[in-house]
C-alpha cells in the first residue's frame, strides 16, 4: 500500500486545541467490527459497551515536560532541546535547535545556570546525544524548567500541565501522550471495574518516532523508531485469564496494542512478563495476535497510528470512518475525540 492511501481531507478548524472538560465528556464513535454499525456518544458512554470479564489495558506512562529552552553558553543565541530518550543517567537523546548551531562540543544552559547541556555526539535523524551538568535531582530541575513537549499543530497554550496526562500516569519517560487515555477520569475507572472489567497496566514511552510522518511512498519500507516497554506478569496473568474465559483484551491506545502485540508476536499466549524495545509496525494485512478491542483518538493523514487502525478495522472500514467523523465535526489528534472499535 502507499502512503498517500492514508491520506484524509480534515479542515483546520477540527483540529483540537485544547482538552474537553470533563475530560470523559468527550465525544465516541463506536465501530462495531461485527455488523459494521457506527453509532456517535460520549466517552462517558463507554462502559456500556463492555463486559464483566473483559481486560482493559492501559499504558501507565508518564510524559515527562522534555522540551527545554536556554541559550547557547558562549554567543547567548536562543536554543531548544527536546528530550527523546534517556541513554545513560545524565545522557539523552534530544531534537536540538537549530540543529546547525549544535555541534558536539556545544554548551548550553537553561535556568540561568541551573541545568547545563554539552551535545556530545550526533544521533540518528539529526539528533543529538546530550549530557546534562547540574547539582542537585534532575528530575526536580527538569520539573522546575522544562515544558510539555505539546504537538506543533497545537497552538494554544497549556493552562494545565495534568491535561497533557491520563489520570493513571506512573512511570517517566514519554515525550508525548498516549492520548486515548486522556479521556479516562477516575471515577470512569472505578465505574469500569466495579463492573468486573480488569484493569491490566503496561508501559510503553512514547517517543516522538511514533508520530513522524512516513517519508516513503511504500508503506513497507518505513522504520519504526524503537521504544521501551515493560508488561508486568499481573497483567500477563490476567490477560491470559481473560482468553482462557472467552473474555475480550480492549487495548487503550496504539500504544497499549503495540506493547501486546509485540509479545504476542516475540511470545505467543500465553503471556509472560517481559520488557525490552519495540520497533513493531502495523499496517494492513497483520494478523493481530492479542488485540480484541482497541480504544484510540483520531490521528493524522499518512501516520502510522491510522495505519495500525485500518489493520484492525478493515481500511475502508477506517477511512469512512474518519470521512463520516469529519462530516459530523469531531474533533481530531491529542486533544480531540475518541473512537471504540469492538
Amino acid at each position: 500500500m502507499k502512503t498517500s492511501d492514508f491520506d484524509y481531507e480534515l479542515p483546520q478548524e477540527l483540529i483540537a486545541q485544547t482538552p474537553i472538560e470533563p475530560r470523559d465528556h468527550s465525544r465516541l464513535l463506536v465501530y462495531d467490527r461485527a455488523d459494521r454499525s457506527v453509532r456517535h456518544l460520549h466517552f462517558y458512554d463507554l462502559p456500556q459497551f463492555l463486559h464483566a470479564g473483559d481486560a482493559l489495558v492501559i499504558n501507565e506512562t508518564k510524559v515527562i515536560p522534555a522540551r527545554l529552552l536556554g541559550q547557547k553558553e558562549d554567543t547567548g543565541v536562543p536554543v531548544e532541546l527536546l528530550l527523546l530518550k534517556r541513554l545513560e543517567r545524565d545522557v539523552w537523546e534530544a531534537l536540538v535547535r537549530p540543529g546547525r548551531r549544535l555541534r558536539p562540543g556545544t554548551m548550553c544552559v537553561f535556568g540561568e545556570g541551573l541545568l547545563r547541556a554539552e551535545i556530545i555526539d550526533n544521533a540518528e535523524d539529526g539528533g543529538r546525544k546530550v549530557r546534562f551538568h547540574y547539582q542537585g535531582v534532575f528530575e526536580e530541575i527538569l520539573d522546575r524548567l522544562g515544558q510539555m513537549p505539546l504537538p506543533p499543530y497545537i497552538h494554544e497554550k497549556l493552562m494545565d500541565k495534568t491535561r497533557y496526562q491520563t489520570v493513571y500516569a506512573r512511570h517517566d519517560g514519554s515525550a508525548a501522550a498516549p492520548t486515548a487515555g486522556l479521556h479516562f477520569t477516575p471515577e470512569l475507572l472505578k465505574q469500569v471495574e466495579d463492573m468486573g472489567v480488569k484493569l491490566c497496566y503496561v508501559t510503553l514511552h512514547v517517543g516522538l518516532g511514533t508520530f513522524r510522518p512516513v517519508s516513503v511512498e511504500d508503506i513497507q519500507d518505513h522504520k519504526m523508531h524503537s521504544e521501551h516497554y515493560y508488561l508486568p506478569q499481573r497483567t500477563a496473568d490476567l490477560i491470559n485469564q481473560t482468553k482462557q474465559q472467552g473474555g475480550r483484551v480492549i487495548a487503550v491506545g496504539t500504544t497499549s496494542c503495540r506493547t501486546l502485540e509485540t509479545l504476542g508476536t516475540r511470545q505467543g499466549l500465553p503471556l509472560h512478563e517481559q520488557s525490552g524495545y519495540t520497533d513493531i509496525f502495523i499496517y494492513p494485512g497483520y494478523q493481530f495476535k492479542v488485540l480484541d478491542g482497541l480504544i484510540t483518538n483520531f490521528h493524522l493523514p499518512e501516520s502510522t497510528l491510522i495505519m495500525l487502525v485500518s489493520a484492525f478495522a478493515g481500511y475502508e472500514h477506517t477511512m469512512a470512518a474518519y470521512e463520516l467523523a469529519v462530516k459530523e465535526n469531531y474533533r481530531f489528534f491529542s486533544f480531540g475525540d475518541a473512537m471504540a472499535i469492538l
